[in-house]
């Protein structure tokens, strides 16, 4: 790879605003991203190559036909640059998948993704593996997480799939449901049914999935954080009694909601090796909170991700929650009504020229950003200043926070004062409100 800011240069036309090169150039960033599973790098003729089909001057089909032609002349190659065409070719394979709205929740799925990833890169391409296998892991200390055996492997595909297909997201809370999806996900790779490519295919496979519940995966999780990515799948399939190690998912977990839930975990891999001593890890202050997070209510996967798209665009029409989602009017219409039935949304000004208000913050979100690891910076905020001379945004944030939450359980319990009672208090007169300007905050 030419540039290790590749990132940044396709992160500008995410900037831009438009949806359709919003969703190319995440395509291209997760896919560029995910070769790092295997320690491979892209071209600087690949990222030229991107640029040209989020701009809309090439097609992808285009796009791919330029990468087998820009290789196809090259007659001789090291051992470097083949590596670097996988890279190319696969990166643009796994665009183009992701860009695709079609998908079938089966093994059959998932062989032909590993298959449309991989024909004529591996000869193998979507077929399951006739032998055993071992792989070295730098997270095990060279150790290898115990693979399923190549006779069991149709049988085990075709059990977690079924168990998988019969269980009901229904009731479950966020949480409950991302460690459900996690606990999925880090099955299905333990199969390892292909020889090779076993990691991205899986990637692939478990984002167009997670699609299917109306979410929009945050590409940043495998654009930046690939390889952490597979480091949590084998600490998820490892255990060694002898040495005191135990399977562990909380890695996972941690990658998945940073991945669906905008959470901003701090994703290190060496945290995960296995001779990582846990208290030796260095404190870090964490202030990157979405602006809306709802991970606290009681929704449903499906339910949080029509939030989440009303939060984003108070003005959003059914017609465009269905396109966003994938699901039929009728099912964003349930949606709509229980998120209202809950108090989670209202409608304001109508159906036609009204927008939605959303009616739920995350309180908690904010107790937890102060008792946990933002708890230090008591230490450097000053106290009783009216006006506190910050340093930094992160420090005025956490200060506002702290200064809420705080007058928060002052009051509570408290008796509140009705409309009328306030109106009483200071003087104001119905008359006096309906003549009041409008006033923005900024």
């Amino acid at each position: 790879m030419p540039d290790q800011n590749w990132q940044f240069e396709l992160e500008k036309y995410i900037k831009q605003g438009e949806p359709d090169r919003t969703e190319k150039s995440e395509a291209w960033q997760t896919a560029i991203g995910l070769q790092a599973v295997d320690g491979l790098n892209t071209s600087a003729y690949l990222l030229d190559t991107a640029k040209d089909h989020i701009e809309g001057k090439i097609t992808i089909d285009e796009a791919q036909q330029r990468i087998h032609s820009y290789y196809e002349q090259r007659t001789t190659c090291t051992e470097i640059e083949n590596e670097t065409k996988e890279a190319d070719i696969v990166s643009a394979r796994i665009a183009k998948l992701l860009g695709e709205k079609a998908f079938q929740f089966s093994p059959a799925e998932w062989l032909s993704i590993h298959r449309r990833l991989f024909e004529g890169v591996f000869g193998h391409a979507g077929q399951i593996r006739q032998y055993n296998i071992t792989k070295k892991e730098w997270v095990l200390n060279g150790d290898t997480v115990i693979y399923a055996d190549w006779n069991s492997i149709k049988d085990t595909l075709d059990y977690d799939f079924a168990t998988e297909k019969q269980f009901s997201y229904e009731g479950l809370s966020v949480d409950a449901a991302v460690k459900h999806l996690v606990k999925f996900a880090s099955d299905i790779w333990q199969i390892h049914p292909f020889g090779e490519g076993n990691t991205r295919a899986t990637a692939v496979f478990i984002i167009k999935y997670m699609k299917t519940f109306g979410f929009r995966v945050n590409n940043d999780a495998f654009e930046k954080n690939s390889w952490y990515f597979r480091n949590a799948l084998v600490r998820a399939n490892y255990t060694n009694l002898q040495k005191g190690v135990h399977s562990t998912t909380k890695f996972l977990e941690m990658f998945f909601s940073n991945l669906l839930l905008g959470t901003d975990y701090e994703l290190k891999n060496r945290y995960m090796h296995i001779d990582y001593v846990e208290g030796s890890r260095p404190q870090s202050i964490n202030s990157k909170v979405p602006k809306y997070q709802f991970d606290t209510l009681d929704c449903s996967l499906e339910e949080l991700a029509v939030l989440e798209l009303v939060a984003q665009n108070p003005a959003i029409k059914q017609q465009e929650l269905v396109n966003a989602t994938g699901k039929s009017i009728a099912t964003v219409k349930r949606i709509m009504k229980s998120l209202q039935d809950k108090s989670y949304i209202r409608r304001e000004s109508g159906k036609r020229y009204g927008k939605w208000e959303v009616l739920v913050r995350s309180i908690d979100r904010f107790k937890r950003a102060i008792e946990s690891e933002n708890k230090s910076l008591k230490n450097v905020l000053p106290k009783n200043c009216a006006s506190p001379d910050l340093d930094t945004e992160m420090e005025e944030n956490f200060y506002l926070l702290q200064e809420a939450y705080e007058r928060l359980q002052a009051n509570n319990g408290k008796p509140g004062l009705s409309l009328e009672q306030v109106m009483s208090k200071y003087n104001i007169s119905q008359s006096d409100l309906d003549q009041a300007e409008d006033v923005e905050f900024e």
